[in-house]
Parts: structure tokens; sequence; C-alpha cells
């Protein structure tokens, strides 16, 4: 049962502020009278100092002695990781815990980072965020599988391995052994910096999606999605990039937000009325108003859209007398653009509007039919919608339903084709195609208005080039049928705002492009009939080219003859058929990643139990993973998605060279040219992406930096502390049974536990920043501020074999192997160097093969928490009395009547009075006296305070609150040369305790 207590002071005594979720009401404010005189910090003033006439007992006591270092930097530093990642052998850890029998495996699957360019910061927030998670689980006990992965295709790496050359002259081949060695020098040097960073995994077996084997296994998933008719081959418009000459998916495209567009209202003349408005009079010169952002498209036209259940008006110009046709809720912002009065002439609803028929204004031959549609919205233009199907995805549908014919206008290179006349043929579209249109509508008198737009448009992530849309004969995914919401509902996504980010995405794309006109990537394994162009694919031939791509790499595709590429089918000669030129889209190579690299090596559930990827892998990896698994297995490939933000500049700016923000891991570790940008070393980075909030925009820069250097400084000392003081301890046989020891020392215990059970939460939740914050509290608050300060002389001044000595060195040690294994899946580095200093294990042996935090469940005592707990607030009550004071130079009577609250003190303290007791220690005064009440005979000066403490034992079946009373006078008694405790009959004599010690020494 939790236990809480509770404590109330009268007089002056500051708030009391609850600690440890409910355990402990104590003070916080009281440092300076806690930490004046009696030492508070691990680098404090010792007893006996030289120099002070007390120097000759300066060997009699038991000061910190280790040669682990305060501090480590520059070379040094970058050495003693390199010494640590050798002696311990870090290479060799991964392939260790796979061969080690373990009752549980765990599964974080890489997604696989594109092998294009050197390491950056946004690698190694992913990459040591995962290992984080990766040793913490090895350290559990766990089986980690972990493989590492990258991403080899595709047409950003075939465009940097060409540079200038292009690929005009080299065959595909060609293109493809630059590309390979382009990627492969990548890989090699992002790597180095993952191994560096102290990223454990198998590195001797990562997987590489140009692999033949891999490349196997991602032409099996593409089999079973044809089979099911989940694949199919199609013309219609796809986003195209005219830099790239390739179609391109949803998932690489950026949208600039910035893009200025040449916006136009047009007129079509309306050359036949609908039929359920003819009977309206003075309607025969109306002209259909039109808005589009893309004049290029106006030659595509092929219909006018318009909302049936909307309202539309004939409207007349009071400035020039012409009719035009909009929706009436768009009239008084028509009005306003024009600049003119509108005069509504006649209204009607959109359906009326079926069976009209405009004239094209370029193309005085064409007819453009009235046709109602969906897409129409009121939100922009005029309510009317220019419909080109082969230039819009909306538009297509609309062809679709009415049987438009999707005649394409433009070319691989965003050019205008013969199709589109003589005076467009060769223009580009997007530049002087459009000021040939533009010029074309204003000679035919239809252009009403030009205006800027500034408006989101999808470019190109590679190229950064905008694209356009233009329907061309590409392979397709049915993603309308995968969109299995069913399958995500089971994944747990943190944070839990991100499921409607991945749901948004899934619901927006009805089909995914996945076939590219490149080299650089794994061919479709189709063939196509040389005379009728129709395409030959089934189970039999994929079977076999993935079982060639398997034996021999994806290169032979180009290398062998087709006549082995090809078996024997009923479909006819084999020399009737020529091979596909298309490669698959690099979001299939990694989405097919779970059947490459997951498939039959997990021991139970083929499912990973965790992705994690930054927020770009919403419409990337995730859903592509996502829809190629619910397809193949009807299941998602993860049992949790943990999504994480980017590294930014401390500014909060994205990072590019142009703005100089730039932040090189490489220079992190080893330091640059610049004096200003020292060698932080390996654990400083680490400790950067724990101490990060990874679900939000994460800052790098000096700052950050220095801040992460300085906390581990600190955290050195204090490990430095720890190892000092159990130099010449072997907890295999010194080490005192938890029944035995000191009542604060049983409790360091309870709270070590608590702190072990927070700190394994924090990590099984991705939150290393929370291992930190708790680490740090622990350390400040129940370590420093309090339980080393308490301690100390009992450390440094009792025999070095004592029990009351012996309890705090098991518990010290106890404390050192828990915070120790607490940090070492963010710092691994420091927590096996100091591992290496520490007591009580075998040479050689290392941490990480040791096991995670052991802790006791009989470290909880009944009792236990109350009786330290009265004690510290009755200790608070003390302090507060005192402020600014050395709380060893007064003497302390403590009353209070009879019940749990005396019985519990009591077991601190039997006698009545003592200046050696565990209750005169915690309260760090020369003497404590304990009674029932506070005698009559006080001196004058004596300083009284009064308080409560509420026990609730037992889940509050037993609750007491206890009333206590304190008087504070100054002690008679002088400093003992020796321990500097005022227990000493004369300034020139030894107290009693250290009279014993030191005759027996001599």
């Amino acid at each position: 049962n939790r236990r809480t207590t509770r404590c109330h002071n009268t007089g002056t005594a500051p708030s009391l502020s609850q600690r440890g979720g409910g355990l402990l009401l104590r003070a916080v404010s009281f440092s300076s009278s806690r930490c004046h005189g009696v030492s508070s910090g691990e680098g404090s003033a010792q007893p006996a100092e030289s120099g002070s006439g007390q120097g000759q007992y300066r060997d009699t006591v038991l000061l910190p002695k280790t040669d682990f270092p305060m501090k480590l930097t520059g070379q040094k530093l970058l050495d003693k990781e390199l010494e640590i990642q050798q002696d311990c052998k870090f290479a060799d850890l991964y392939s260790w815990q796979r061969e080690r029998k373990a009752k549980k495996e765990f599964c974080l699957h890489d997604g696989p980072p594109y092998a294009n360019g050197d390491p950056h910061v946004g690698h190694a927030l992913n990459k040591i965020l995962k290992d984080i998670r990766n040793r913490f689980e090895m350290l559990r006990g766990r089986q980690v599988h972990y493989v590492p992965g990258w991403d080899c295709h595709g047409l950003p790496i075939e465009l940097k391995a060409l540079g200038e050359l292009g690929t005009s002259g080299l065959s595909p081949l060609q293109i493809r052994q630059k590309a390979r060695e382009f990627a492969e020098g990548a890989i090699a040097r992002q790597m180095a910096a993952f191994q560096r960073w102290g990223v454990m995994a198998d590195w001797d077996q990562c997987y590489y999606t140009f692999d033949g084997a891999y490349e196997a296994a991602q032409l099996k998933v593409f089999q079973e999605m044809h089979s099911k008719g989940l694949i199919y081959q199609d013309y219609k418009p796809v986003f195209w990039s005219p830099s790239s000459r390739t179609a391109l998916a949803e998932a690489e495209l950026e949208y600039n937000a910035e893009h200025v567009s040449r916006a136009i209202y047009t007129t079509f003349p309306l050359a036949t009325l609908p039929p359920n408005i003819t009977k309206e009079a003075g309607l025969d010169s109306v002209s259909v108003l039109v808005w589009t952002t893309q004049p290029w498209t106006i030659p595509a036209n092929q219909a006018i859209c318009y909302m049936p259940n909307a309202q539309y008006s004939v409207v007349k110009r009071l400035d020039n007398s012409e009719l035009l046709l909009v929706a009436t809720e768009r009239t008084a912002n028509m009005a306003a653009l024009l600049g003119t009065e509108l005069e509504v002439v006649s209204t009607f609803t959109g359906s009326q509007l079926e069976g009209g028929i405009c004239k094209h204004p370029t193309i005085p031959s064409k007819e453009v039919p009235l046709l109602p549609a969906n897409h129409v919205t009121m939100a922009k233009g005029t309510g009317l919608v220019h419909t080109a199907p082969a230039h819009g995805m909306e538009d297509y549908s609309v062809a679709s339903q009415f049987k438009l014919s999707v005649d394409c206008i433009v070319n691989e290179d965003g050019k205008f084709t013969e199709l589109a006349g003589p005076e467009l043929h060769n223009l580009s579209v997007m530049n002087e195609g459009t000021d040939r249109v533009i010029s074309m509508l204003k000679e035919c008198g239809s252009l009403v208005k030009e205006e800027r737009c500034v408006h989101s448009y999808p470019y190109d992530w590679r190229t950064k080039q905008p694209v356009v849309i233009r329907p061309s004969k590409q392979w397709f995914i049915n993603t309308a049928s995968l969109k299995d919401k069913e399958a995500l509902q089971k994944v747990r996504v943190l944070p839990e705002s991100a499921r409607s980010s991945l749901l948004a995405m899934l619901d927006r794309r009805t089909y995914w492009c996945i076939s590219r006109q490149r080299s650089w990537g794994v061919p479709i394994p189709v063939f196509y009939h040389r005379e009728t162009g129709e395409a030959l694919i089934n189970k039999h031939t994929v079977s076999h080219v993935a079982q060639l791509f398997k034996e021999k790499g994806s290169d032979c595709w180009w290398e062998l003859p087709i006549e082995t590429l090809l078996p024997a089918s009923k479909a006819g000669p084999v020399g009737d058929y020529i091979r596909g030129e298309d490669v698959l889209d690099i979001w299939f190579d990694s989405g097919a990643s779970w059947a490459a690299v997951l498939e039959g090596t997990l021991k139970s559930d083929s499912r990973a139990d965790a992705y994690v990827e930054g927020k770009d892998q919403i419409g990337g990896w995730f859903q592509s993973s996502l829809l190629t698994s619910v397809a193949v297995r009807n299941k998602a490939p993860y049992k949790s998605l943990v999504v994480h933000g980017f590294a930014v500049s401390e500014k909060g700016e994205k990072m590019s060279k142009s703005l100089g923000n730039v932040v090189d891991p490489d220079v992190v570790i080893n330091g640059g040219k610049d004096p200003s940008t020292p060698a932080f070393g390996a654990d400083v980075l680490r400790w950067w992406v724990a101490e990060s909030n990874v679900f939000s925009e994460v800052q790098i820069g000096p700052n950050a930096l220095n801040s992460a250097r300085d906390s581990i400084s600190k955290l050195r000392r204090t490990l430095k502390f720890l190892l000092g003081n159990v130099h010449s301890f072997d907890p295999r046989s010194q080490a005192v049974d938890p029944k035995e020891m000191h009542y604060i020392d049983q409790y360091m215990l309870h709270l070590l536990r608590e702190f072990s059970i927070k700190v394994t939460d924090a990590y099984s939740e991705f939150d290393p920043g929370r291992v930190i914050r708790v680490l740090q509290a622990f350390i400040s608050r129940d370590l420093s501020s309090f339980y080393f300060s308490i301690i100390k002389d009992r450390l440094y001044c009792d025999p070095e074999d004592s029990l009351g000595r012996r309890s705090c060195q098991t518990v010290l040690e106890e404390i050192l192997d828990g915070v120790t294994r607490s940090i070492a899946p963010i710092l691994p580095h420091l927590a096996e160097e100091v591992y290496l200093h520490a007591p009580g294990h075998d040479e050689g042996e290392t941490l990480f093969r040791s096991g995670w935090i052991k802790s006791s469940s009989v470290w909880r005592r009944p009792g236990l928490e109350e009786a330290v707990e009265g004690a510290c607030a009755i200790r608070d009550s003390f302090l507060s009395s005192i402020p600014g004071k050395n709380s060893a130079q007064y003497d302390l009577t403590i009353a209070i009547e009879p019940g749990l609250l005396f019985e519990l003190m009591e077991s601190l303290q039997e006698e009545p009075t003592s200046t050696s007791s565990q209750l005169c220690e915690l309260m760090m005064s020369s003497r404590v006296k304990l009674c029932s009440e506070l005698p009559r005979d006080l001196p004058s000066d004596a300083l009284l305070k009064h308080g409560t403490f509420l026990i609730n034992l037992e889940g509050g079946v037993i609750r007491e609150d206890s009333a206590y009373s304190i008087a504070v006078v100054p002690t008679s008694a002088a400093r003992c040369p020796r321990c500097r405790r005022f227990t000493a009959e004369s300034t020139d004599c030894l107290c009693p305790r250290c009279q014993t010690i030191v005759s027996q020494s001599q």
C-alpha cells in the first residue's frame, strides 16, 4: 500500500513541499541552513583541514579516493571514448546479445536513411533516439532485433552521381554503376558516423535496397499485390516533374506556399443555352466566366463544371453591358474585382444549367459542355470551374464519368505538344507557354482580368522545381481498397496527435503511382508485346525475374537476353516481347522492408515493436509500409509508431548552408577549426538528443551543446564522489543486509527503488527527457542536498569497518550502480568508464553485459518511510528556526506525546539524549534529547517551534495526526578537531568517538 505522510509547522516555518509523489513532505528552501558547516555536495570541505592546527588527524580520516577524473575535455575525452568503445567491445555487443538466451525479443525496425550525402544532425537525432531505446531493452534482458538499412535507389542519387555529365550518351547500366558507387560511398561515411555515435547494431548484416536478395523480396510483395488486382496499369493524370522527366507520387512532393501564379478570369461564350432556361428573355449573348491559376491548361479544356444545388445568376456589367454567368454568392466579389456594378438579370439553380454548351475561346470549333460536379466550391473564383481532364485529378474524374477525351498537350519536358497547335508547340507551359495563352485570350477578347496569385503549389522534392499534372501510362496501386483504418487503430502512436495526420494523408490518397521513368531503381518486371503494346505480367513471370534478381542483382534486367528473363509461356514466342523500362518508386522499395528484413527473422510476431522516424515519414515510409503490409498480410507492420520532430537551429530555423546555421555532428564530436567549436564527444551529442523534447522541433547550437556538456560535468562530480567513497569496499563480501542498516540508509534504498521504477517507465515510453529530469531531481534533491550531507561524518570519521560505515557504503554502491545503469542507454561511454572504476565485479566485465538496475522489493519496510519522513519534518522545523546558521552548533530537544510518532522516533534514538544516534545524525545537530514534553527549565534564549505530522499507514487503516514541539539552544560543547562536530569537552580535546578511533589506530 502507498503510505503518505503530512506535517504542519506552527511558528515561523516556511511552507512545506511534497516530495516523491506524496511520500514525503519536506521543506526545499533550507539549502543555506542545511549546507552551512555541514557539507551538502560532492566537492565540499572535509574534516580535519590541514593548516588549521588540525592536520595532525588528517591521516585518520577516511576521505574519498579514486582516479576517476573529475573532468575530461579535448583530445583526452575523444581518446577515452574510442578507448572505451575498443576495450568494452562496443562492436561485438549486438552479436553477443543476439546469441544469449532471452525470453522476450524487442524489434525496432530501422527506417532506411537515404544514401545520398554525409551524416547530419537529423541522422544523429534519429539514430541516437533509437539506440537509447535499444540499449535499454538489451540491458533489461530482451533480445534486440535492430538491422540498420539504407535506401539506395532514386533520382537524387542518380543526379548527384552523374553531376555535370547528365544521362546523355550513357546506357542504363553505366548510369546504374555510377549511382551504385556514389551510394556505397555515402553509406560508408554514414555507417562510420553512426558507429562513432555509439549506435549498437548488426553492422555486418545491414540491409540495402540495391541488394539482390532485398529486391527479390520486394518483387514478391509486388507479385502478391498484382495477383490481388491491387496493382494495375492505366493512362491517367499524375504529378509529373519536367525537371526530373519522371512521374512522382504524392510523397515525393513539397508544397511551396510562396509560389506565384498568373491567375486569370476568362469567358467562354454560351453557344447553346440550357433547355431549362431558354425561355428567359435577353440571354442571347451570355458568356460563362471562369477562373484558373494555370492559364496554360485552357487549350486542353473539355468542360465547365457547376454545383447542382447552388444558385447561379446572369449579371450585366454596367460599364460595358456584357452578360456574365457566375454563382450568385460570388457576384459581390466579382463586382469588387471588376470595379463595376453587376446588375442581376436572372437567377436559377445549378441543375438548370444542364445541357448548356459553350464555345472554346481560342479553338472556335470546339464545343464545351456545362457539367455537374461535386468538387466545385464557392471559396474562390466564380463558382464555375474550367475543366481540363488531362491536367487535373478532379477534372479526370469528371471525364471518366462523362466519357470526355483525355488529350495530353504537354510532353515529358513540360512543353506543349503539336496537339496544342502551331502557336504553342514547343513552348514551356509554365513560362512562355503561359504568356502566349494569355496573349491569345486577350486577342480574342475573352480575357476579363489577370492577377498575381500567391498560393501553395507542388514542387519536385529533389529538384525544387514546380511540377505539372499530365496523363501518362503508369503503374498504380489502388490504395482506396487498402485504407484499413482498423489496422491503424491497433497501432500505438506517439505522440497520439500524429495519428490524425496519418489518417488524413491516407484519406487523400486514392491511388499511388509507383512507376518511374529512370534507370536507377528496381525494374518493374513487365514485358510488352512489340505490336500491340499489351503488358505481360503474371505470377510465373514475376517469380522467375525475382529469382534472377536474388542470384544476380537487378542489373541483370539489362544484362541478360530476353530469352533468359522471360520464361516460355502461352502468351506467344519470347521474341514478340520487349522488356519494360520503368523502375519502381523508391517509396515502394523502402515500404517493402518489413518483407525483406523482418519476415522469417523474428521469433514470434512478424511485426516490429516500433518504427521510429521523423514526422516527414507520416506521408512516406510509415504510409508505404502500412499499405504494402495490409495488402499482403492484412495487418500493419508495426505495433507502435514513434514520430519525432526535426532538428533546427537555436533560433528555430530550418538548417541551410545559405543561412550558415548547419550543425555538423562530426564537428560537434571532434571540434572544428575555430576555437569556439570545442570537441564535445559523442556522449554530449547523445545527451542533447535525450534531453530534448523529441516530439516537437529539436533545437541544436552552442547553447544546447554547452548545456549538455555542463550537465554531464555535474553528473561526473556526483559519480566521482560515489566512486571515491566506495574505493575500499567490496559489495560481494562487505555489504550489509538491509535489515541491519541505519534507517536513513534503508530509506535511501527505498528512494533508489522508486527512482529505478520511474526511470524504467520513462525509457519504456520513449521519453529519455523524463529519464534525465528524474535523474537530476534524484541527484540534486535526494543525494547532494539530503543524503550526502547527512552521512559524511559517518563515512569519513567512523571506524573503517564499522557497521554504520559499511551500511552507508553498501547504499552508496547500490546508488552508484543504479545511477550508472540508469544513464547507460543515454551515455554508454561514461557508464562503461564508471563501471571500470566501480567495485564488485570481475576485471573485463562490462556494464552492458551485466543487466539493468537491480532494485529489490524488500527495500520497502513497513514503518521505515514514516520514521525517516517524520524525522525529516522535525528536522525541517529545526533548520527553519536557525536560518543561515550551522545546525551542528545547536542542541535540539524534541517533545512528542506518547503515540506512533514517538515510537517511530524512539526507533531512531533509544536513549533519551544522544550525540551519535541515527536521529542526531539526521538532525545534523550537536545533541538530540527525545522526551514526551518540553522541560520547564529551558534557557531564555531557547527557540521554540511546534508542528504536526500525519501518519497514514496501510492505506488509511491507521491514521494519526501527531503533534511535536522542539526547543533549540546553542550547544555548550566544543568543536572536535578531527570530525569538526560540536561534541568535545574543550577545543583542544577530541570527542569520545574520535578519541577511541585515534587511540586504536596508534
